[in-house]
């Protein structure tokens, strides 16, 4: 994969996971009863909503002009980003577990990529 799109690739990844504390932010301000006019008040879900669209055209696109084999390993880096961001931006704990198994994640992430 091109350095070019090896960032799409990035900023898509990095869009989803966005998506994905904005959606807890959403989950968050729910009310106790739901209903869809509630649902559609909810910025936050509406947000992540856009994002998410946004994104999986975006993804589309990579799928395009990439390997599927070469591309999937990067989604991989959602399981480092989301719980990094919602340490600092929500104040969620993180452990030290979620930091090696992030490491692990990026190695094979960079084994996987260089195959192509």
């Amino acid at each position: 994969m091109s350095i070019r799109l090896s960032l799409y690739t990035l900023l898509c990844v990095l869009g989803i996971s966005i998506g994905q504390l904005l959606f807890k932010k959403a989950a968050t301000t729910l009310p106790a009863t739901l209903s869809p006019f509630g649902l559609l008040q909810n910025r936050w879900l509406m947000a992540a909503l856009v994002l998410y669209g946004v994104t999986t055209l975006g993804w589309v696109w990579i799928l395009r002009n990439a390997p599927l084999h070469l591309a999937y390993p990067f989604m991989g880096l959602a399981f480092l980003i989301v719980p990094i961001l919602a340490w600092l931006l929500l104040g969620e704990p993180i452990g030290w577990q979620t930091l090696a198994g992030g490491a692990l994640i990026l190695a094979g992430v960079a084994l996987a990529s260089n195959n192509g």
